[in-house]
């Protein structure tokens, strides 16, 4: 991507400079490089606004992801960035259009001097060419009475642009993290000035303020007729210069991402009529509200994530939720914690809600393909949750318990080691349940091994501390009820990397995480160490949920 940027940027730059046609124009601006920062930039943006919304073509991407053989695990990891690369995108969006505004500016400055004959003859003559019909013209100030301010703010190319760097610099400034985190429905509203963004960006090339000699028949002989202005018109090689604008190209660049998108969203809106009934409701430990839905013609595999739309709290607001069940089962369930306004509200509504009533109206879009998709790949597998980030591994971790008790013969996987971090003992509860049901299962099948789990608390206080001191010669855990202790404190990450490569030596191991940024760079890290070059050693792959 950054090379093909590059690219285009140099060769646009370079093809300015040479040839004739654009002789007089670079004559007009001073011969700076301002005109080719104004169409070296717009040529970046062009590549830029095309690739910009297919990252979050959420349909689009998971059909490439989970149906063409030929998308291997090195792309569908790439596919898995899709929310970083678009981020990238947005930037060099943003960088561009800064440099082709402070181009379009001080050109604006070179075009009102060099009418006013500030510089030197040939730029005043090019600036005061007879054109009655305004269409040949070479300086767009085309009297005196034009000013730089009124030239910006009169013109299709000057309003447009400042639409455009008005809206670009809105959802930039929404979507810092600060803001989509704190205030969710500023960055989702100021985010979809995307469609006045991609209305202006089409219009803003018909402008045609960029401008170049046309061809003339007999050739122009330039060499000649730049120094000789008083033959303009009167010799057969001189004849008065004309110019026109380029053809407007963005549109062409953008038709088809946006056709795409339209097309993405009209999926969306069917997928939101569709009919979505409750199987269960329920509240669980630390204000955990798990949702089970069933709905017509609805197919998930594990870790996959749906986009959930409550009317009843705002028609157009979606947020993502993994899933929690498992594809075996008949239904679809999300446990979602109390984070956010839109989260707070939705489980106010479910807590008011009277006994065995149905919960509100809800959309649903999805299911959307993640990293967690290819746990079964695997021959081992590393699963680290933190938090509420357990929720893919919840999935595979059911679907593992229905694949033993079926039998069934295409389980690859035949090792998973567990991790979860949380950071309050409540945590632990709504999902402990299911460990204990796991638990059972792997020593009834012989298959105790297979499972390995750590639990760590990251937060407690001294009273906590005492009552587990107390009960350590328990059989079961203080907290969980399992028979697996809960670890205080965050885990020796060299430790379980070592401990893996020494009981699966030859294996490939697939690292899972969900949960924050700064714990994704450790274990990136930690598998890029324990990899060894050796084809016969472990070998660690590391994937993380991006949302």
């Amino acid at each position: 991507w950054m090379a093909i940027n590059i690219f285009i940027f140099v060769w646009f730059y370079f093809l300015y400079d040479l040839g004739d046609r654009f002789f007089y124009t670079r004559h007009l601006l001073g011969y700076t490089v301002n005109a080719q920062l104004i169409i070296a930039p717009a040529a970046v943006l062009n590549f830029n606004c095309l690739l910009i919304l297919l990252p979050v073509c959420r349909n689009l991407l998971s059909l490439v992801r989970g149906s063409f053989v030929c998308c291997g695990r090195t792309m569908r990891k790439q596919l898995d960035k899709n929310i970083s690369f678009h981020k990238l995108v947005a930037y060099m969006i943003g960088l561009m259009t800064a440099v082709h505004i402070i181009a379009h500016l001080l050109n604006v400055e070179w075009y009102y001097n060099s009418w006013h004959g500030e510089y030197d003859a040939l730029s005043m003559a090019l600036s005061r060419l007879n054109d009655s019909g305004n269409t040949t013209y070479l300086n767009p100030i085309r009297s005196t009475t034009t000013t730089p301010n009124l030239l910006v703010f009169t013109t299709i190319a000057g309003i447009t642009g400042v639409i455009i760097t008005l809206a670009l610099i809105l959802m930039i400034t929404s979507s810092m993290e600060v803001i989509r985190r704190s205030y969710f429905e500023v960055f989702w509203f100021t985010h979809h000035l995307f469609i006045v963004f991609f209305a202006g960006l089409v219009i803003h090339g018909a402008g045609r303020i960029v401008r170049s000699q046309t061809n003339a028949n007999p050739p122009y002989n330039i060499t000649f007729c730049k120094d000789h202005i008083e033959d303009w018109g009167k010799k057969k090689m001189c004849p008065v210069p004309q110019f026109a604008g380029g053809f407007p190209q963005t549109w062409m660049w953008v038709i088809g991402p946006m056709v795409l998108y339209v097309c993405e969203r009209l999926l969306r809106f069917i997928r939101y009529i569709q009919a979505v009934k409750y199987r269960k409701v329920m509240i669980r430990p630390s204000k955990v509200l798990e949702l089970q839905l069933v709905k017509n013609g609805f197919k998930m595999d594990v870790g996959q994530y749906v986009f959930l739309n409550c009317p009843a709290i705002s028609q157009l607001e979606w947020h993502p939720f993994t899933m929690t069940s498992a594809p075996e089962e008949d239904f679809f369930s999300v446990h979602i914690r109390s984070v956010g306004d839109w989260t707070q509200k939705l489980i106010s509504i479910v807590e008011q809600l009277p006994e065995g009533a149905q919960g509100p109206k809800m959309g649903v879009d999805g299911p959307f393909g993640t990293a967690s998709e290819d746990v079964f790949d695997y021959e081992v597998a590393m699963l680290v949750g933190a938090g509420i980030g357990v929720t893919p591994f919840a999935s595979i971790l059911k679907s593992i318990w229905y694949k033993f008790k079926d039998s069934n013969p295409e389980l690859r996987t035949r090792k998973i080691y567990f991790y979860w971090l949380c950071r309050e003992t409540h945590a632990f509860e709504w999902f402990a349940d299911l460990l204990q049901v796991l638990e059972r299962e792997m020593e009834d099948r012989g298959m105790g091994d297979f499972l390995t789990y750590k639990l760590y608390l990251t937060g407690w206080d001294q009273s906590h501390a005492t009552h587990v001191m107390v009960h350590a010669d328990a059989d079961t855990d203080v907290v969980t009820g399992l028979k697996q202790k809960t670890n205080y404190g965050r885990p020796n990450w060299d430790k379980e990397f070592e401990q893996v490569c020494q009981e699966n030596p030859t294996s490939v191991v697939g690292t899972f995480l969900c949960g924050p940024v700064v714990l994704a760079t450790v274990l990136s890290k930690k598998c890029v160490k324990y990899t060894d070059v050796d084809p016969r050693k472990t070998k660690f792959y590391f994937n993380k949920e991006n949302f």
